[in-house]
């Protein structure tokens, strides 16, 4: 029986840039280099300086990469790349990379939409069948999917807005807490007691699937300024108990539109239900938890990919350029990036999207 294509993936979105070598569902290498402390000092992520560290560091994944896997270049079967969305100059780099490689070497290229990297995670790390539902939540893109192809999707609901990562980060900053700010909030919200402000649940009272943050993290600012005014300043507690109900309004929103979204999902009469979630935010166990408390509720079987593969990197996009590569898709030097790239081709941009554009 001949031995699955050994696939090449490389990963460079938007502040992680990865390399990853697959055969079927095994990795055999994956590499992922951060760059918290080049961005560390702007509050955020800084494009063009994302962009140069890329271009100086994908060629140092892919030959970690190779040293780990203990393959050579010459065993590649082809290279599957982030070719969108994400921030330009850094797919840009990944694309012109992936080109040069695959003409260099002789082999066919694919791109991959980084979307679609994460909600075919699951399929990678359980096997799943399709179709399952699909809560991709990350750093900046949060909808819900019904997944039946590597590049059959369709969107039910998503963020008109800040996405839950987006408002995490924000949500840290404004209390003085180091970035990225998902890890942060979720370790100061452990000691914090998510009752004690009322914060609101934004759209729970229109019917939908879509979901809104940004109200959230106003709120969060409010009650900040509201403390500094009584109190002169914020204590410890005053931190903790801020993050806690935080984190407690973002579980309590997914939840429910996680129902919303299942009731849809049921409509199709799945042969095995399940709900999958991926992306960063999947990493919130807060969140994890009141999604499981859905799934049981709901007779669902729920799934989530273990922490390194919940975050960007390449086994994923090795994944996802494995099963387009399977039905003979490939790719040729026209292959561009692309900074917006929908999973969901036919659905509505959603709205609300301020000056990053219409989300995904």
């Amino acid at each position: 029986m001949k031995a699955p294509p050994l696939i090449l993936g490389l990963e460079s979105s938007c502040d992680d840039t990865a390399a990853a070598l697959l055969r079927g569902r095994e990795v055999l290498a994956s590499v992922v280099m951060g760059q918290n402390t080049l961005h560390a000092a702007f509050g955020g992520v800084v494009p063009e300086i994302a962009a140069r560290a890329h271009a100086e560091r994908l060629d140092l994944c892919v030959e970690q990469a190779l040293e780990q896997s203990g393959c050579a270049l010459r065993d590649v079967d082809a290279i599957a790349v982030t070719s969108g969305p994400g921030l330009i100059g850094g797919v840009l780099s990944g694309v012109m990379l992936a080109k040069g490689m695959a003409a260099g070497l002789g082999i066919p290229m694919i791109g991959v939409n980084h979307l679609a990297g994460h909600a075919l995670t699951p399929r990678l790390t359980d096997d799943l069948a399709y179709p399952y539902l699909m809560l991709l939540v990350s750093g900046g893109h949060c909808q819900f999917l019904i997944a039946r192809g590597p590049q059959d999707f369709t969107r039910l609901g998503g963020t008109i807005d800040d996405a839950p990562g987006e408002a995490f980060d924000k949500t840290a900053r404004i209390l003085g807490l180091p970035q990225p700010g998902g890890p942060s909030v979720e370790a100061e919200a452990k000691s914090g007691d998510e009752k004690r402000f009322r914060l609101p649940r934004p759209l729970l009272d229109r019917p939908g699937c879509d979901m809104s943050f940004s109200g959230l993290k106003t709120a969060i600012l409010r009650q900040r300024d509201a403390l500094i005014a009584d109190q002169g300043g914020l204590t410890r507690q005053d931190r903790a108990d801020l993050c806690a109900g935080f984190q407690a309004a973002v579980r309590d929103v997914l939840k429910e539109k996680t129902r919303r979204a299942i009731a849809l999902y049921l409509q199709e009469t799945p042969a095995q239900p399940m709900l999958a979630v991926a992306g960063g935010v999947a990493a919130n166990q807060a969140l994890r938890a009141g999604l499981e408390e859905v799934c049981d509720a709901t007779g669902l079987g729920f799934t989530a990919p273990p922490l390194a593969l919940c975050t960007d990197n390449a086994a994923m996009i090795a994944y996802a350029g494995s099963e387009l590569f399977a039905q003979g898709i490939t790719h040729g030097p026209e292959l561009s990036a692309r900074p917006r790239w929908p999973l969901d081709q036919t659905a509505a941009p959603l709205v609300g999207s301020g000056k990053k554009g219409a989300k995904a």
